[in-house]
């Protein structure tokens, strides 16, 4: 446990937060780009311990979270039918679609079943060639190269019954999305960690420099955390934007080559529906025609009826970072992981689950966001 306890060590965790004491003179609002974070910073109380002056800000940073209302009734469409398997990550079951989730899908005879990784789909169509087994492959870029390996996989064994319904998502431009709102107060981000080590940090270069606000990647323990806080307010109290790496035991500029060149070999970057956020530019990845028999919103044509939203649920709010889950009238009510309205509450890695989960669930007379 030594490489985790020492991410984890209280005098370093102290020391750290009266550095940032020292450093901050007025107030800033920083948003965390990443539902792990999120959670982290809850569970271990890091925006209770920080200055008053700091206001942390949860962004769109769950790809659960994110996947349109449309694509999920797609995919429950896709598992009704007699021949197919259908299969996905275990958040994506309980996320609910316009009537109902995956689950129930299953417990009206669907045949739904959730994998830890494409690998074991493929495993699953090899051994049912009378099926066809559907994967649900959602993400930031950090799953889309498994995603993508998969497909190309299936290409070179010519498995015909194994396709891809996919939403994933690309972080850079959403960023590049929430500081255009005209009502953005953001003044620097803490990058997610695991997505940079696929991509690299060099994309958020020109973001710093368009909106002139820092950023920084960074870990997801609480040492991570606070240093790259720390970091970020050093280069907001001295005036400065630009990117530093917190991160650097997994993180470099470049990023994994090797994992970046399947992706584009596979995808192909498409414009993109956010949930709670709308459409946004190039910020999505759609399978290239030169794999179209593997894409199964190409080989299912599911409909593409317009799903209609909880009205009391906030959660596209709470994804701008416009809202804390607390100011939502349903949450903790009518809206809890047992029976949730939206998906930030169904997310293992959703703000509402956060909140819920580690007790703030009373509404806190909070700085403005």
């Amino acid at each position: 446990m030594k490489y985790l306890d020492e991410f984890r060590d209280n005098k370093l965790a102290e020391y750290l937060l009266d550095e940032i004491s020292k450093t901050v003179t007025r107030d800033w609002r920083i948003m965390e780009i990443c539902g792990g974070q999120t959670h982290a910073i809850v569970q271990y109380g890091i925006d209770k311990l920080l200055p008053e002056e700091i206001q942390l800000i949860h962004g769109p940073g769950c790809p659960v979270c994110v996947t349109p209302l449309g694509i999920v009734d797609q995919a429950i469409e896709i598992a009704q039918q007699s021949q197919v398997i259908f299969m996905s990550f275990g958040d994506m079951l309980r996320v609910p679609g316009s009537r109902f989730d995956l689950l129930n899908a299953r417990s009206l005879g669907a045949d739904v079943r959730f994998v830890y990784s494409p690998l074991e789909a493929l495993n699953i169509a090899r051994d049912n060639p009378e099926k066809q087994v559907v994967f649900f492959a959602i993400g930031f870029e950090t799953t889309a190269p498994a995603n993508a390996m998969a497909i190309k996989q299936a290409s070179i064994e010519n498995l015909n019954n194994f396709t891809v319904l996919t939403s994933q998502r690309l972080v850079p431009p959403a960023i590049d999305a929430i500081l255009s709102l005209p009502d953005c107060q953001i003044n620097g981000f803490l990058a997610a960690g695991h997505v940079c080590s696929i991509m690299g940090y060099w994309q958020y270069e020109s973001l710093a420099q368009k909106f002139h606000i820092p950023f920084v990647p960074t870990g997801f323990e609480p040492v991570d955390l606070l240093q790259g806080i720390l970091m970020l307010i050093k280069q907001l109290e001295a005036g400065k934007y630009g990117v530093k790496n917190q991160y650097k035991r997994w993180v470099t500029r470049n990023g994994n080559m090797a994992a970046q060149q399947i992706m584009q070999e596979v995808f192909t970057v498409v414009d993109a529906e956010w949930r709670g956020i709308g459409i946004i530019a190039s910020s999505g990845l759609g399978v290239r025609e030169a794999f179209q028999q593997f894409d199964a919103s190409f080989t299912f044509k599911p409909k593409a009826a317009k799903p209609v939203e909880s009205n009391l649920c906030i959660s596209g709010d709470v994804l701008r970072g416009m809202a804390k889950p607390t100011q939502c009238p349903a949450f903790g009510c009518e809206c809890t992981p047992a029976h949730p309205l939206g998906a930030t509450m169904v997310s293992s890695e959703g703000a509402c689950a956060a909140y819920y989960k580690y007790h703030r669930l009373v509404s806190e007379p909070a700085k403005a966001i």
